[in-house]
């Protein structure tokens, strides 16, 4: 049985808060964001990978939007779907319990880093004409975060 992402992430992030606390202390602020931003852009786009592997074709966003209950999961998103096309994906998160998550295990001010950071990473290994544009996020203090995703032809 898989484990649930929301679960994947509360362990990750066990693990990431003590590298961040260690790597603030001996090397600051600013290193400890750059370094934990580094290393969870990585494994987002290994998980597109992943995820486009299994697929056994390079992804449309249809294929997107069917894997979205992976990550609402024991009601850790409320999605609400705006447009789903091939080429078009938007949708609003209007309750996301990965920031409740966060902010109640004391990373509220890393947890875009986290968990929003990761959405458009994710489409560097799933499909990298797949850009997600988003303007505002739950974590960030909105009431609602904003994906809106499109296929964009590479030149």
């Amino acid at each position: 049985m898989k484990l649930p992402i929301i679960e994947r992430r509360r362990i990750e992030a066990l693990i990431l808060k003590n590298v961040y606390d260690a790597l603030e202390k001996s090397h600051g602020k600013q290193v400890a964001v750059a370094t934990i931003d580094a290393a969870v852009s990585r494994a987002a786009a290994a998980f597109g990978e992943e995820h486009r592997n299994e697929l056994g074709r390079t992804p449309d966003l249809a294929d997107l939007a069917a894997i979205l209950p992976n990550w609402s999961a024991d009601d850790a998103l409320r999605i609400e779907i705006v447009e789903a096309r091939a080429d078009r994906l938007d949708f609003n998160v209007t309750r996301c319990r990965y920031a409740e998550m966060y902010r109640e295990m004391g990373l509220g001010d890393i947890g875009h880093i986290l968990s929003c950071n990761r959405d458009g990473q994710f489409c560097t290994g799933y499909n990298p004409d797949m850009k997600l544009d988003r303007s505002q996020t739950i974590m960030q203090g909105a009431s609602h975060c904003d994906f809106r995703y499109k296929l964009e032809k590479r030149s």
